[in-house]
C-alpha cells in the first residue's frame, strides 16, 4: 500500500446485480489466492408506474459509478470492470444515445397469458425446437410480444436492444453488443449456432433491426468513456464482458474439478431469488424428454450448455418476511431460520413454482389460501410458515434432481449449491436429507468471482475455466453436508407430488 493507504496490486471490478441487490466488488490475486471484497452494496426495488412494474435504471446506475468511483479511492491498479444481472429483462436504447422507453420488470402482469398467444403463432414444439429453452412467461420473447401487442412506441428498427448487463455496459463504454450467454434466456436465440434466430425473429413479427451483434464472455468492449471518468475518476479502464447472466458467472465459481463434462457426475444450484438447478453440458439437449420436462439450454462460457430449471428460489422465503413486515414483525434471517428450524417438520407444504406465489399481494396471506385450497393446516405459527417454505424448495430440489438424472442418463453424487443460499444451514441440510445425496455449499460470493475469473481470463491473467476453479478451490471455504435422515422426506414426497395436481 501507498502512504495515502491507497492498495497497490491489481484488481478487477465486478459489478454484480441481482433482481433485489447490487454490488461493487473488487477482485484479485494475492499470495496465489483470490481475495474479493464488497465495496458497495445498494438495493435494486422495482417502481410502480399506474399498472406497470419497472426497474429504475438509472438509479442502479448511479448506485454503480458510486461504487466505482468508491473503488477508485480505494484501488490504484484496476485491471477492468464487468457487469453482471440478472436474465431476460431488456431496454431499449435510441440513436440519440438515450433509453427509448421504461425498463419493465419481468414480473409485470402485460407478459400473462403471451405463451398461450405466442404458440397459435408458433407452435410450442417449433419454439422449444428452435431455442432450446423452457418455457416462462418471464422469457423476453414474451415480453416482447407483449410490447408488440400494446404498440410500445419503442419497439423499432432504429432503437437497439440491449439486455440489463449490456445497458450498463454501453453505459460505461458507449459500445452497444448483447452478450451470448443472456442473450440465451431469451427464447430467440439459436443455442447450436449461438446466433439470433432469424426465423422465429420474422415469424413472430419483430422487428430485426434491434437485434445487435452477439458478444462471447471475455471479449474487451472497449474502455470507459470520459463521461464515467469525470464522474467516478476511473478514465480509460478497460470493460471486460463477463458472462453476464448471473447464473452463467456463478456456474464458473463452482469448485469442481471437471469443466463440462459429458456424462456429469455434480450438478449445481445457483440460489438467491431464484434457484437455478442444473447440470453443466459440453453441447445443447433439445430433446422430446427435455422439452417435456420443462427444462432450458442456456448458453455457458466457451461454448458450454447450461442444462437447468428455475425454481423458485428464496422467493416465498424473502417475501414472508416482506410480508411480516408489513404486519410489524422484523426479523432478521439469521432469526427466520432459527425459527424456522424450530418448528415442527412436514406439517404445510409449500410448491415454490406454484402460480400463487409468483407474485401475490401479501406472501402470508397466498400462503394461507393455498394451505385452505389443498386441504392442508393453515400455517398461522411464524416458524411455520418460514419452516414450510424451506422444506418446500428442498423437495423442489429433490423432483428436478430426479429430472436431471434421466435426462444425463447419468447418477448425480454430489450437488453444489453456490450464491446467497449456501450459508443457509438449515436449507443446505434439507437439501442434503431431501435428495439424499452430499451437499458442497459455497462459495457465497459465486457470481462476482466467476464475473472476476472471466475478466482475469479475458485479460490472460488466467487461461482457462479448469484454472479458474482450481483457483476457487484453494481461496474459498466450502461447507459439506451428507444426508441424515432421508427416509423422513419419502412420505411428504408423495404429498408434495400431488399439490401441482390440486
Amino acid at each position: 500500500m501507498t502512504d495515502s493507504g491507497t492498495r497497490t496490486r491489481p484488481v478487477h471490478l465486478a459489478v454484480d446485480l441481482g433482481a433485489s441487490s447490487g454490488r461493487v466488488i473488487s477482485g484479485g490475486l494475492e499470495g496465489g489466492n483470490l481475495h474479493i471484497e464488497v465495496l458497495h452494496r445498494f438495493a435494486n426495488d422495482p417502481v410502480w408506474v399506474h399498472d406497470s412494474m419497472q426497474w429504475n435504471p438509472l438509479g442502479l446506475w448511479s448506485e454503480i459509478q458510486a461504487g466505482l468511483a468508491k473503488a477508485g479511492n480505494l484501488h490504484s491498479d484496476i485491471r477492468s470492470i464487468g457487469v453482471d444481472t440478472w436474465g431476460v429483462d431488456y431496454g431499449l436504447v435510441n440513436s440519440q444515445n438515450q433509453l427509448a422507453g421504461p425498463v419493465r420488470h419481468y414480473r409485470d402482469q402485460r407478459n400473462v397469458g403471451m405463451i398461450e398467444e405466442a404458440c397459435q403463432t408458433v407452435s410450442r414444439s417449433e419454439i422449444f425446437q428452435a431455442t432450446g429453452l423452457q418455457f416462462m412467461e418471464i422469457n423476453t420473447l414474451y415480453q416482447l410480444l407483449a410490447a408488440k401487442k400494446a404498440a410500445d412506441p419503442a419497439l423499432v428498427d432504429d432503437n437497439d436492444f440491449l439486455m440489463m448487463g449490456d445497458l450498463f455496459h454501453w453505459l460505461l463504454t458507449g459500445e452497444r453488443g448483447v452478450e451470448m450467454t443472456n442473450a440465451s434466456t431469451t427464447q430467440l436465440l439459436d443455442p447450436r449456432t449461438q446466433t439470433w434466430h432469424e426465423g422465429l425473429i420474422e415469424r413472430f413479427g419483430l422487428p430485426r433491426g434491434i437485434f445487435g451483434n452477439l458478444v462471447q464472455p471475455g471479449t474487451h468492449l472497449g474502455n470507459t468513456t470520459e463521461a464515467v471518468a469525470r464522474v467516478t475518476g476511473l478514465r480509460d479502464v478497460p470493460v471486460i464482458v463477463p458472462a453476464t447472466h448471473d447464473t452463467a458467472s456463478a456456474v464458473i465459481a463452482v469448485p469442481a474439478r471437471s469443466f463440462a463434462p459429458a456424462k456429469p457426475d455434480w450438478c449445481y444450484i445457483s440460489s438467491g431469488t431464484w434457484s437455478l438447478m442444473g447440470c453443466e453440458l459440453p453441447r445443447p439437449m433439445i430433446n422430446e424428454r427435455c422439452q417435456e420436462l420443462n427444462f432450458t439450454n442456456e448458453g455457458g462460457v466457451l461454448g458450454s450448455t447450461r442444462l437447468l430449471k428455475n425454481i423458485g428460489g428464496m422467493w416465498v422465503f424473502q417475501q414472508i418476511r416482506a410480508a411480516m413486515l408489513k404486519r410489524g414483525t422484523e426479523r432478521t434471517w439469521d432469526d427466520m431460520v432459527s425459527r424456522a428450524r424450530a418448528a415442527d417438520p412436514f406439517s404445510c407444504l409449500i410448491d415454490p413454482d406454484d402460480p400463487a406465489f409468483a407474485a401475490p399481494d401479501d406472501m402470508v396471506d397466498a400462503i394461507h389460501k393455498r394451505a385452505e385450497d389443498t386441504d392442508q393446516p393453515i400455517p398461522h405459527d411464524e416458524g411455520q410458515l418460514y419452516r414450510s417454505s424451506l422444506e418446500g424448495l428442498a423437495l423442489r430440489y429433490r423432483v428436478c434432481l430426479g429430472m436431471l438424472e434421466s435426462l444425463v442418463e447419468q447418477p448425480i453424487s454430489t450437488i453444489h449449491i453456490v450464491g446467497g443460499g449456501s450459508v443457509n444451514a438449515l436449507l443446505c441440510q434439507m437439501t442434503a436429507d431431501a435428495c439424499n445425496r452430499t451437499v458442497v455449499a459455497g462459495p457465497v460470493e459465486a457470481t462476482a468471482i466467476g464475473n472476476v475469473l472471466m475478466q482475469m481470463i479475458g485479460t490472460a491473467q488466467i487461461s482457462s475455466i479448469e484454472e479458474a476453479r482450481e483457483l476457487v478451490c484453494r481461496s474459498f471455504d466450502t461447507k459439506t453436508y451428507h444426508p441424515q435422515d432421508s427416509s423422513a422426506w419419502d412420505e411428504p414426497a408423495k404429498r408434495f407430488a400431488l399439490l401441482s395436481k390440486r
